[in-house]
């Protein structure tokens, strides 16, 4: 499970950001809380803020992260332009800004429950840091299993063997991560590593055209009637005039290339007992948006790992959302503990029913263009208090009590000559 995520100097974020999804001390929704090692976890996270706050950032650098982590091991050499070392995009509100970027998170390893510590720092010339530590859950103190500098003086491989070190560095390109190139040397360390990242899922919802790609490009394992019949219990959540699929493999271009279906709903006609098929891409926007969910709930669900959201409520009725979330929170119907991490603007959210104070996050952008990220559990009002968990949570945020909404007195001076009108 994620435990923390931090990161700075990356897009709208100039100072760091830590997303913590350790449970607090606070008694609310105990049973949200699950045990890991020596760990308190959280299933959820939603974030709110305004439009342009850096909500959508915070997703964009867990994104970039994983995209280093897993693929990093090819950059470097001399590639083809457009298709070597990314830079991270730093903060751009500021001509003096030369720091690297940083991205670090912290989890727990199922199987072995020891508590994962990896993170890099980096710049348009490629990793200037790089770290990996670990604790078993008998240990109070991490133990080191790398560390990389631009100093090589102070590189440090006390977790790898002296053949594995000898390995690393002799393939090592200053554009490539360690985990990323020691997972293609089969270093079970950096394998492990490289394997969370790769099981994890960040997905934009508010992208139609994602979501019908999701939708056309679902594996063949949806060939299946049990598969089918899966996706189907899981659709009548939301429409229950669907009673079947049609799925047909359309033949792939070239070697290699991702297997794609058509695939049509099929409807019950209404002169008789015949089923009338739709072709999904004709099926409404939320119908589209439920069954590209699908698609990612089910392995986060599978695996027990962290699925990142970004625009989750787009198309879908609260209510949906709601359920969406009750089978992460619900340790039953979440055995592996999958974690949700999703954005919004439905304030219908903002519960005291629904979430923790620690599972409610938001962003907000200062007048210099320098987001921040914060939980409900840690703002303290005005007088230096902290929220109780008896307040009002939707409508003290749309009075602007915990800050992170959008400054409506702009708009007034938009239109002056309607006003005058």
């Amino acid at each position: 499970m994620l435990l923390q995520f931090n990161f700075s100097n990356y897009r709208s974020f100039k100072s760091q950001a830590s997303l913590d999804l350790t449970a607090t001390g606070i008694s609310e929704l105990s049973g949200h809380i699950v045990e890991m090692g020596r760990d308190r976890v959280l299933p959820v996270a939603v974030l709110f803020g305004a439009n342009a706050s850096g909500k959508s950032n915070v997703f964009k650098a867990f994104a970039y992260m994983k995209d280093l982590v897993v693929t990093s091991f090819a950059y470097g050499g001399e590639m083809a332009e457009g298709e070597g070392y990314p830079p991270p995009l730093r903060f751009a509100w500021s001509k003096e800004n030369k720091e690297p970027a940083l991205f670090e998170v912290y989890f727990v390893d199922h199987a072995t429950l020891k508590t994962i510590n990896y993170g890099f720092t980096l710049d348009d010339d490629g990793i200037a840091e790089e770290w990996l530590n670990e604790k078993a859950k008998s240990m109070r103190t991490a133990r080191r299993v790398f560390y990389r500098s631009r100093n090589a003086e102070e590189n440090e491989f006390s977790g790898f063997s002296a053949v594995q070190t000898r390995n690393v560095l002799s393939a090592l390109d200053p554009k490539v991560l360690i985990v990323s190139l020691a997972n293609k040397l089969q270093i079970p360390k950096c394998s492990n590593v490289v394997g969370w990242f790769s099981r994890c899922l960040t997905v934009d919802y508010g992208d139609p055209t994602e979501n019908l790609e999701r939708c056309t490009s679902v594996s063949s394992q949806f060939m299946t009637v049990e598969a089918q019949n899966h996706v189907l219990s899981f659709l009548s959540i939301f429409d229950k005039s669907i009673k079947g699929f049609n799925v047909e493999e359309i033949p792939g271009e070239g070697e290699g290339r991702r297997k794609a279906f058509r695939i049509d709903a099929l409807h019950q006609g209404l002169e008789s007992d015949d089923l009338i098929p739709i072709p999904l891409q004709e099926e409404s926007a939320g119908t589209i948006k439920l069954f590209s969910l699908y698609w990612s709930v089910l392995p986060a669900l599978k695996n027990g790992t962290p699925l990142f959201i970004d625009e989750m409520n787009a198309r879908l009725h609260p209510l949906l959302v709601r359920n969406l979330v009750l089978l992460f929170t619900d340790q039953s119907l979440n055995p592996h503990h999958a974690q949700l991490i999703f954005t919004s603007h439905d304030t219908w959210h903002l519960s005291n029913k629904s979430f923790r104070r620690d599972e409610i996050w938001f962003t907000a952008k200062s007048d210099l263009g320098a987001s921040v990220l914060y939980s409900l559990a840690d703002f303290k009002d005005e007088e230096g208090d902290k929220i109780r968990k008896d307040e009002d949570y939707e409508k003290n945020y749309l009075l602007g009590k915990y800050g992170a909404i959008p400054s409506i007195e702009q708009i007034k001076t938009i239109f002056p000559d309607y006003q005058r009108g």
